[in-house]
């Protein structure tokens, strides 16, 4: 919990196996590379307080435990800080640390989608049903290829608006199955592996592409490839008298943020 920073190590394979005659002395080998990197830890805090005064009114009022509340509200507030550090990097307070969070880290590979919609537009709302399918699946392609076959994103994250369009529109105009309906079972990354493509709608996305635009993510979601680092979640340390009658409940916690170990496993769609 108390750890300053994440050590971990990546590796990556060197070396290939050729033909070889029996008298040859010029055996191919195979090596591993090895890099170590460091990922900083950090402290937050958010806690409570309450004086003497407040709790012996609280006690005429049936049903009202004001310290419950109090700590509510301070685990609500951990939770709101944690959300902003993962998806942006940022917290709502806005302090920043030089961090970037799961839907805009700039080593991943970020490009506008299609602009072939109605107007030259990228947007989906001037797109039809093919094309906005079109552009998924090239985005989930476009992890697959771009790292050289190697990688294949499992997870789709699109924004609320996006997200609750392709829920409603129907694939075609006779068609009962939606956009959304049709891209479950039909997708490249299910049409391969035969795995079912997790969809998500994520609050964020709405301006987090190229010139606050919305933003699509593909990646696969594996503590290979991304890691949210949270060494000390939330926790309340004991009470202590700041006042007379005034009483703190410090409540701390840890956390190195989100580190995309493999940018290569994710992909940004932009302009959608």
């Amino acid at each position: 919990p108390w750890t300053k920073s994440v050590t971990f190590f990546s590796t990556d394979k060197l070396g290939q196996a050729e033909w070889f005659n029996h008298f040859g002395k010029d055996m191919p080998l195979a090596d591993v590379e090895r890099s170590e990197h460091q990922h900083p830890v950090e402290m937050a805090a958010v806690g409570y307080r309450y004086t003497a005064e407040e709790l012996g009114q609280a006690m005429l009022v049936p049903g009202l435990n004001l310290s419950a509340d109090r700590a509510a509200a301070a685990v609500r507030a951990y939770e709101e800080f944690m959300d902003g550090v993962a998806l942006r990097g940022v917290p709502p307070s806005g302090t920043a640390r030089g961090w970037t969070g799961l839907i805009n880290d700039p080593n991943v590979t970020a490009g506008l989608v299609a602009n072939d919609g109605t107007g030259a537009s990228t947007a989906w709302s001037a797109k039809t049903p093919d094309q906005i399918l079109r552009d998924i699946n090239a985005l989930l392609t476009g992890v697959y290829t771009g790292s050289l076959t190697v990688e294949m994103a499992d997870t789709l994250l699109l924004p609320v608006a996006r997200f609750d369009a392709i829920a409603t529109i129907a694939r075609t105009a006779t068609s009962d199955v939606t956009i959304l309906e049709h891209l479950r079972r039909n997708n490249t990354y299910t049409a391969i592996t035969g795995a079912p493509l997790t969809i998500r709608a994520v609050r964020g996305l709405e301006t987090a592409g190229a010139g606050n635009t919305a933003r699509m993510v593909a990646y696969r979601r594996d503590p290979q490839v991304v890691k949210l680092h949270l060494p000390m979640p939330h926790r309340f340390q004991a009470p202590w008298q700041s006042g007379p009658l005034v009483f703190d409940v410090p409540g701390i916690f840890r956390t190195g943020g989100v580190e995309i170990r493999r940018p290569k496993a994710f992909r940004y769609g932009d302009g959608i």
